[in-house]
């Protein structure tokens, strides 16, 4: 199985832990390719979610219904970035836009504090 950067795929985020997003869900892909042409046993990843908020432009980016072959609309929730192991991942969805990888990097650069 051949993980990419910014791929979203399904994947089986339980046991859910506190504020921790659970659940069989889409997730996106952020680790460096670096990393995923070694075969590195996890992956970094942001959950989706399909509970939508106008007002958090910083900790979460919008996808439309159809973006990525994605059946309804999401957030990709910058804020919960963790790393799973690859086991967890079950299917590739699609690929994320290109204007959208770069509104990602430039979310998880402020909330990271990485500039």
């Amino acid at each position: 199985m051949q993980i990419k950067q910014f791929e979203i795929w399904i994947a089986d985020l339980n046991p859910q832990i506190g504020t921790e997003p659970g659940k069989t869900r889409p997730v996106l892909t952020i680790q460096t390719n670096l990393l995923n042409k070694i075969s590195h046993p996890s992956t970094i990843i942001c959950p989706l979610t399909t509970k939508l908020t106008n007002d958090s432009e910083i900790l979460r980016v919008h996808l439309k219904k159809g973006t990525a072959n994605l059946h309804q609309a999401c957030d990709i929730m910058i804020d919960q970035i963790r790393a799973i192991d690859n086991k967890r991942l079950t299917q590739r969805i699609g690929i994320l836009p290109d204007n959208l990888k770069e509104l990602v990097k430039e979310n998880i650069q402020i909330v990271l504090d990485l500039e």
